[in-house]
């Protein structure tokens, strides 16, 4: 396996990029827009430059990762000749299932269709293919170069050989990889998410403020983040559309996203990307200043 396509140069994409390139894969980082493509390969770089002045890699490291990286906007010329697809689209069904659909029809037979799909069916994306058996989830945890772990989701017909292929490869990286059944939300989200929401039913309820909701969890429970803190990292909508793939995929209350969620997102707090969420990063990107609303 020496060639890998990438589909989307977003948050997700461009780390996903980053680590296959400085591994010695060569990627075609895939977007619809020239400007997203821009935009991920200035992340791409900031980001070496980040290590380069912790050294843990040297010029000719920098260099050799950003040679590796091809753009493509056009879908055909990206996949074609590839062994390894990995969608990293936006977390929506439609979405995804129109791009694997396309992605069968112009890969070659050989090529495992991976998706990093945080909580949506392998085997509802894989269904619209001619090759389920080579369909996979990849879902890695962000920001990509840093996180150890990938969940590795096989579908109904994942094969044994596929899933040992991308356990494999995922270790080439340098990751943890994890095997899970699919299942909504798989694992991490599965817990991850209730206790997002969670957070925000006990802020809704006037239990306490963000910041001190956020206080108890980072230090009575020794997490680096307090939830309402990560829910902004993440993305509102984010955690807003993985709550609801759960919620209809068990149809059990517990997992119905909280209402302040669900009008923070339709107003357009989405957290650290639309400039505030629970918290306010008009100045800067770090969880400082709470939002006014919740003062």
């Amino acid at each position: 396996m020496k060639k890998i396509a990438v589909i989307g140069a977003g948050t997700m994409g461009n780390g996903i990029a980053h680590v296959f390139a400085q591994t010695g894969f060569q990627v075609h980082l895939i977007d619809i827009a020239q400007a997203s493509l821009d935009k991920g390969l200035a992340t791409i770089t900031k980001n070496l430059d980040r290590m380069l002045a912790k050294e843990t890699i040297s010029e000719a490291d920098k260099k050799e990762t950003l040679d590796n990286i091809s753009t493509f906007t056009n879908l055909k010329n990206g996949v074609t000749g590839v062994d390894l697809v990995v969608e990293a689209a936006t977390e929506n069904l439609d979405l995804k299932l129109k791009i694997f659909k396309e992605l069968d029809d112009l890969c070659g037979e050989n090529t495992i269709l991976a998706t990093n799909t945080s909580s949506i069916s392998i085997t509802h994306i894989a269904s619209v293919t001619k090759r389920p058996e080579k369909v996979i989830g990849m879902h890695f945890m962000n920001p990509v170069p840093i996180m150890k772990l990938v969940e590795i989701i096989r579908g109904y017909s994942t094969s044994d050989e596929v899933t040992r292929t991308i356990m494999d490869l995922s270790k080439k990286l340098g990751k943890t990889p994890t095997e899970v059944n699919d299942y909504p939300g798989f694992v991490a989200n599965r817990i991850l998410m209730p206790m997002i929401n969670e957070a925000v039913e006990t802020l809704y309820n006037g239990v306490a403020g963000v910041a001190e909701i956020d206080t108890v969890m980072k230090l009575g429970m020794a997490h680096p983040m307090g939830p309402l803190q990560l829910a902004d990292f993440i993305g509102l909508d984010v955690c807003l559309s993985i709550l609801n793939v759960m919620y209809d995929g068990f149809k059990n209350p517990k997992y119905a996203p909280c209402p302040l969620l669900v009008n923070m997102v339709m107003a357009g707090k989405l957290g650290v990307k639309s400039g505030e969420g629970f918290y306010d990063y008009s100045e800067s990107r770090k969880a400082e200043h709470v939002s006014t609303q919740f003062r």
